[in-house]
């Protein structure tokens, strides 16, 4: 369906493509994974036709629709699920000319397509679509104003989904989510009748959506068929197969060379030298497939491990002023507890986490925490807090205020800023950086208790993992808040579930939850609204004479309009290579047929009733 060929572009002095060529199948769902600023979203441009190629092509069948979230959030009085109607252009136009047609033939044109495109299911569909993602009926007849930019991100994507595009572009979609959102995301794309491009760093999301993988490295794009843990199989495979060509071929250089050397001054053997020197220049280097290095991410654990409990609420409630977000709170942390929350958003996780971490106090009930406990929290809004004109080097120095210039570098590096990157400002740091920047300064002091929030966004696969492997050695409690189902599978070892004003363990595993989630959705999914009957038959009764006349007379003027309509159609249809010619115009003529067939029908009964009711007279 989509058709890049020998793709050239630069950004600047950078190449991000050079002449990348990629076929991706119709019907294909490909999650398209590549390092942070390595050009996906700048690909993306150039499929919709905002920015233009250096050279090469990108080709799209005639009349594919494409759906892509705009990057501004969307605002203004329009109730919600307004805003996401008027994203089906179609029906849009549809309904504004059903208010204004006057002709019979304009009129049956339209009410047909209207059917064929269930335009009477719409309001449901987009109900159903804005409840998944969060917004449940009384928020979805609510205007955009009132909502922050996060939410009115996820009034967008409701839009691009309920316009089902035929090539469906998606830019880190789960960002603006939380996991309901996201487990209900997955489960929708991954029914999605069409083409979807997604990019994602959510292997949970790429393993259970993708049939395929789209790589771009070194501005080069590579498919590969099946999902991610598919993709990273056949990337470690195909990396050993590199290393030992390549080493196969530095062996057969060497012998190469040594002969050329040894020989090519010998007169006997200057012919067989030169023949191999040839060999030499001839031979294609075997690049050997090497991933650029991720750094680690490390959590320094604390120096002395408190004694348990860390912290135990017993009937505690918590809230804002004299408002209870969360009561009944009877919980205890371990000194090495791995805990993840779940809950959807606005139910108090961020207010749950505030109290553990010390930034709200109990408003009742008892919370006793262990002395000297220390803890670190971790919130993703405040990587966009970061001062712009930071750099990591006076971060770190006002953390180490009395430390060498030596000491204080070193931490830099630890933490992901050696050398000159340690004097970047913290504007020109991509968003993984300052996500990196803001770990280390969460874990300075080495705390007891890690509260990371929504620590994946803006991380690549590779960072993500990363992660992981410095949560699962750190030492400390942790607490996580994540939409990544992977990062919760991996680290945590126990399930808390923030509901319906309180916290509790929760009695299963990820899977469990995820059926939870997504057999509440359906369950309150709004119910789809029927299609409006046909108006009951109304009773016989009787009509004056020059009333009937007209009726008569407007009927046979529908029964001819039919007739002549069907006829022209049944022309179209009968010509030989109408089919072969033009078989999507074929195809339409042919359904069209059959609806005008209906109305024909109808139109001759209500005829024959008419004349009946006359000769009766």
């Amino acid at each position: 369906m989509l058709t890049i060929n020998d793709l050239t572009y630069r950004l600047g002095d950078r190449l991000l493509f050079d002449k990348a060529s990629v076929f991706l199948p119709g019907r294909s769902r490909a999650g398209f994974v590549g390092r942070n600023g390595a050009g996906k979203t700048t690909l993306f441009r150039l499929i919709a036709g905002e920015i233009a190629a250096e050279s090469g092509n990108i080709a799209l069948p005639a009349r594919t629709r494409l759906g892509r979230v705009e990057q501004e959030a969307p605002g203004g009085p329009t109730k919600l699920v307004d805003f996401v109607l008027a994203a089906d252009l179609e029906r849009a136009a549809l309904l504004s000319r059903a208010e204004t047609a006057q002709d019979a033939h304009d009129i049956a044109e339209i009410q047909t397509r209207l059917a064929d495109i269930n335009a009477h299911s719409a309001p449901a569909r987009a109900a159903a679509i804005l409840h998944g993602l969060g917004f449940d009926a009384q928020a979805q007849q609510r205007p955009l104003s009132e909502f922050s930019g996060g939410w009115r991100m996820r009034v967008a994507l409701a839009a691009v989904l309920f316009s089902a595009p035929d090539l469906l572009l998606l830019d880190e979609p789960t960002n603006y989510l939380d996991l309901e959102g996201t487990l209900w995301l997955v489960d929708y794309l991954a029914r999605y009748p069409a083409s979807v491009l997604v990019i994602s760093h959510d292997r949970d999301l790429l393993d259970a959506v993708a049939t395929h993988i789209l790589h771009l490295e070194r501005g080069r794009l590579m498919l590969y068929k099946g999902d991610y843990t598919a993709f990273e199989k056949q990337r470690r495979e195909a990396a050993i197969l590199a290393a030992k060509g390549a080493k196969k071929q530095e062996e057969q250089r060497k012998q190469l060379q040594e002969f050329v050397d040894r020989f090519r001054a010998k007169a006997t053997k200057a012919r067989q030298a030169q023949s191999r020197l040839k060999m030499l220049e001839r031979m294609e280097p075997v690049a050997a497939i090497v991933d650029d290095s991720v750094l680690p991410i490390h959590l320094p654990s604390p120096e002395k491990p408190l004694s348990p409990p860390i912290i135990a609420l017993e009937k505690a409630s918590v809230g804002y002023d004299e408002r209870v977000v969360l009561s009944r709170l009877s919980l205890s942390i371990s000194n090495d507890d791995r805990i993840g929350l779940l809950g959807a958003n606005g139910n108090g996780k961020s207010t749950f986490a505030k109290l553990l971490g010390g930034r709200l106090a109990p408003m009742a009930g008892n919370m006793v925490r262990a002395a000297k406990l220390e803890a670190g929290f971790f919130a993703q809004h405040q990587v966009d807090d970061l001062n712009e004109n930071d750099t990591p080097y006076l971060v770190f120095s006002r953390l180490m205020p009395d430390a060498p210039e030596a000491r204080v570098r070193a931490r830099a590096a630890q933490t992901g800023f050696s050398g000159a990157r340690a004097d970047t400002k913290v504007a020109h740091l991509s968003g993984g950086e300052k996500a990196r920047l803001l770990m280390g300064v969460t874990s300075f002091n080495a705390p007891h208790l890690l509260i990371l929030d929504e620590p994946t966004n803006h991380l690549d696969i590779d960072s993500r993992a990363a992660l992981i492997e410095a949560i699962n050695d750190y030492e400390g409690a942790v607490v996580l808040v994540s939409h990544d189902r992977y990062l919760l599978e991996a680290c945590a070892d126990r399930l808390w579930l923030v509901a319906e004003g309180t916290v509790k363990p929760f009695d299963g595993d990820m899977d469990d939850y995820a059926k939870l989630v997504l057999s509440k959705a359906k369950a309150e999914e709004p119910k789809r609204e029927p299609a409006p009957a046909a108006p009951a038959p109304e009773a016989p009764r009787r009509r004056d004479a020059g009333f009937l006349r007209r009726k008569l007379a407007a009927a046979e003027e529908k029964v001819e309009k039919f007739t002549g309509l069907l006829a022209r159609v049944d022309e179209a249809l009968a010509e030989p290579d109408a089919f072969s010619r033009n078989p999507q115009e074929a195809s339409r003529l042919a359904a069209q047929r059959e609806e005008l067939a209906k109305a024909l029908a109808v139109a001759e009964e209500q005829w024959l009733e008419l004349a009946s009711e006359a000769e009766a007279r």
